[in-house]
């Protein structure tokens, strides 16, 4: 039975505009976040003072005025973010509470050694516990990543098995979970590895039962529409989509050709704003970003 709250945050994703900001960058890529956020290396020298800066970075952004739910339906934390607090909530209450902004939280490990041309999840001991953590915290779903390189069918089937396993898992305690199967962009075989990824969804989509919404985040499609099927799904709340490494102005264009797809961006959403900006500066650049970005996935 959903909570009042995880009612009210349902009703808000099935029916507002706007895009889910990904603020979960953790372990391995939290040093290139800080450094794109004007912080260098040798401005800390251990894993909690780079944290603490992490989350400054992150209650920076949290706490903007342009960043609310008029425009942002949710963020994506990791769980590092979901233990600390901002003015005194726990992140994932004040993001709801206070902005009116859906909490996400990151599940997943990392990524296991490539293998036919894929990167399934490394497996994520403590997940029940993790997910009764987030559900106590008023979270509303999860998020996990694969990474797709090759169209290699065994391997894209891997991963889309591994993604649903574990997102029966996570429906089981409550929560949505985000289904996330990056094709990296770069991929000599793009396309061919977005046809297969689509097949292989599809069939897993079909298994689900009556009531068992996921949510999927995809790369933007070589082929404009592409993911349209599964935009339409019955077991599908929303697809987004996610930066991948393109410049804001590349991902904003891809989006907007993409009806129904709204954005999941985290470096593209923070391209521009740092550590050494005035707050006046720091809001005007930030309102910017997640004004075109909305306006991408409003189109």
């Amino acid at each position: 039975m959903a909570s009042q709250a995880q009612q009210a945050m349902l009703d808000k994703l099935k029916t507002q505009t706007g895009f889910i900001a990904a603020l979960d960058q953790s372990g391995g890529s939290t040093p290139k976040a800080l450094r794109l956020y004007g912080i260098e290396e040798s401005e800390y020298s251990s894993d909690e003072e780079m944290f603490n800066l992490v989350h400054e970075m992150r209650t920076r952004i949290i706490t903007s005025t342009p960043f609310s739910g008029e425009r942002v339906l949710g963020a994506i934390l990791f769980e590092n973010t979901l233990d600390r607090e901002i003015e005194g909530m726990s992140t994932a209450h004040f993001l709801w509470q206070k902005k009116r902004v859906i909490p996400f939280l990151k599940v997943d490990k990392g990524l296991a050694e490539e293998s036919n041309g894929v990167q399934i999840m490394k497996s994520i001991p403590g997940l029940d516990a993790l997910l009764a953590k987030a559900v106590a915290q008023d979270v509303f779903g999860t998020k996990m990543r694969s990474v797709v390189k090759l169209a290699n069918h065994q391997g894209i089937k891997d991963v889309v098995a591994q993604q649903f396993e574990v997102g029966k898992q996570i429906l089981a305690a409550g929560l949505v979970p985000i289904i996330e199967p990056e094709v990296d962009i770069h991929s000599p075989q793009k396309a061919e590895a977005e046809a297969l990824l689509k097949l292989e969804i599809l069939t897993q989509l079909n298994l689900l039962s009556e009531g068992e919404e996921v949510m999927l985040k995809l790369t933007l499609p070589t082929e404009a529409n592409f993911y349209k099927e599964l935009v339409d799904h019955p077991r599908v709340l929303k697809v987004v989509a996610l930066s991948g490494g393109y410049s804001r102005d590349d991902a904003n264009a891809k989006l907007s050709e993409n009806q129904g797809m709204i954005a999941s961006f985290s470096r593209a959403l923070t391209e521009g704003v740092s550590a050494q900006q005035s707050q006046e500066e720091f809001e005007a650049t930030l309102d910017k970003a997640i004004e075109g970005i909305y306006q991408a996935s409003k189109a």
